[in-house]
């Protein structure tokens, strides 16, 4: 997960929490997110670099749909980054004041 930007994490994050997304999908979610327009210049290479780091799957849903998966190692690697942000802001989640 070092190596990626911050949009391939939010790539894997929103993968995660949609049942097999196709590409607009992915796109709808993001541009609420960003509150700004995702180009599919920016969207599809970067979910194909996912895939070449096997991070996420990438299937066929009909001819012109791919739909997208999160691979045993992308869900490892998200959660290893969890942990990671855990140790960091947990106390801010929960609501504790920062000493």
């Amino acid at each position: 997960m070092h190596d990626l930007t911050g949009f391939q994490r939010d790539l894997l994050y929103v993968i995660a929490g949609l049942d097999e997304p196709h590409g607009l999908a992915i796109k709808e979610e993001l541009e609420d997110y960003y509150e700004s327009e995702i180009h599919h210049g920016r969207l599809y290479p970067n979910l194909d670099t996912l895939v070449e780091k096997g991070l996420i799957d990438k299937g066929q849903r009909d001819r012109r749909t791919n739909y997208y998966t999160l691979t045993r190692r992308g869900r490892r690697e998200l959660e290893a980054r969890r942990e990671w942000e855990d140790q960091y802001v947990s106390d801010l989640i929960e609501g504790a004041t920062p000493a």
